[in-house]
C-alpha cells in the first residue's frame, strides 16, 4: 500500500481498495436485499444468494491485503483530532474489519454446518465443521445480526467522514478519496 509523494493522502492502492471494497459492500446488501424480494424457490432468488455469498468472500479475501496496509503509516489527519475522536475512530476501524472477517467466516461455518458447499469463483472452499443442522442455524442467527449491524456500521463511518469533511473541514476523508475529487 505504497503511499503517493505527498503525506498527506493514503496511496493509490489503498484508496482503490477503499472504494472498491464499498462496491463489495453495496453489492452484498443489494443481493440480499432483491433476494428476499424474490419468490421462494425461484432461480433469480438462488442467482441473488450465490452473488451475495461470492462477494462476501471477496470481502473477506480482500481483507487481509487491507489489514496488511495498515501495517503501513498512515497519512496524518490535519489539524489534529481530540483523543476521543481518535479512539471512536480506532474503535469504529475494528468494528468494521471484524465485520469484514467475522461475517463471511460465519457464512463460511454455517454453510459447513448445513452441509453444503462454499462456492468461490468455480473453486469449492474445504468444510470446516462437521455436518450439524442445529449449529448451521447458530451460525445464521450470528451472520444475520453482524450483516444488519453492517448497515450501523457502515452508515456511522460514512456519516462521520462527511461530518469531518462538511462540518470539521479536515482532511480526514480528503486523504481517502480519489484525486479527482
Amino acid at each position: 500500500m505504497t503511499r503517493d509523494s505527498s503525506t498527506q493522502r493514503y496511496g493509490k492502492l489503498s484508496i482503490a481498495l477503499h472504494w472498491l471494497m464499498l462496491g463489495l459492500f453495496v453489492g452484498v446488501y443489494a443481493s440480499i436485499e432483491i433476494k428476499g424480494l424474490l419468490p421462494r424457490g425461484g432461480t433469480m432468488r438462488s442467482l441473488f444468494l450465490g452473488l451475495h455469498g461470492l462477494l462476501g468472500a471477496s470481502i473477506f479475501l480482500l481483507v487481509w491485503v487491507r489489514l496488511l496496509g495498515r501495517l503501513t503509516p498512515r497519512p496524518p489527519i490535519t489539524p489534529a483530532l481530540p483523543a476521543w475522536q481518535t479512539g471512536a475512530s480506532h474503535l469504529m476501524h475494528l468494528a468494521l474489519y471484524g465485520l469484514m472477517i467475522a461475517t463471511p467466516l460465519l457464512a463460511w461455518l454455517m454453510l459447513s454446518a448445513a452441509g453444503k458447499p462454499m462456492p468461490y469463483f468455480g473453486f469449492f472452499l474445504p468444510s470446516l465443521v462437521s455436518v450439524d443442522p442445529d449449529l448451521a442455524k447458530q451460525f445464521k442467527h450470528w451472520h444475520e445480526l453482524l450483516g444488519s449491524s453492517g448497515y450501523w456500521l457502515i452508515g456511522l463511518h460514512a456519516a462521520a467522514g462527511l461530518f469531518h469533511h462538511y462540518w470539521v473541514r479536515d482532511n480526514t476523508l480528503a486523504r481517502i478519496l480519489p484525486k479527482r475529487f
